[in-house]
């Protein structure tokens, strides 16, 4: 399938707003990490804002899901340049448009997709 060159620019954005994010995150968590060697409180029981713990989850959640959303994208253009984009990994009908534009990444359709629960 001929992928919709507007598909190959929105895949292009969002690899580099999930970059972007991942590069925030990953500083964020190394500025978190120098606090938390540096710090001897404890912040457990600070009744002041945060802890440190609990925004070290925060942006480990966050990175984490903007390292799988790269991750999916990356996919997707591997796919693009391989020829196979748009076409569903299981059943190997094409993927509509109208889902690739919702959903850029997507391996499945509509159908499989919701076999599967995705």
């Amino acid at each position: 399938m001929d992928a919709d060159p507007r598909l190959r620019t929105i895949l292009d954005d969002l690899r580099e707003q999930a970059a972007d994010r991942v590069s925030t995150m990953t500083a964020a968590l190394a500025t978190l990490t120098r606090d938390r060697e540096s710090s001897n409180d404890d912040d457990e029981h600070d009744p002041e804002g945060v802890t440190l713990s609990t925004e070290w989850s925060r942006l480990t959640g966050l990175s984490d899901a903007a390292r799988s959303e790269l991750q999916q994208i990356d996919a997707a253009i591997a796919r693009l340049y391989a020829g196979t984009y748009g076409v569903c990994a299981s059943c190997g009908q094409p993927i509509p448009v109208e889902r690739l534009e919702a959903r850029p990444f997507a391996e499945l359709c509509v159908p499989c997709a919701e076999r599967v629960g995705s």
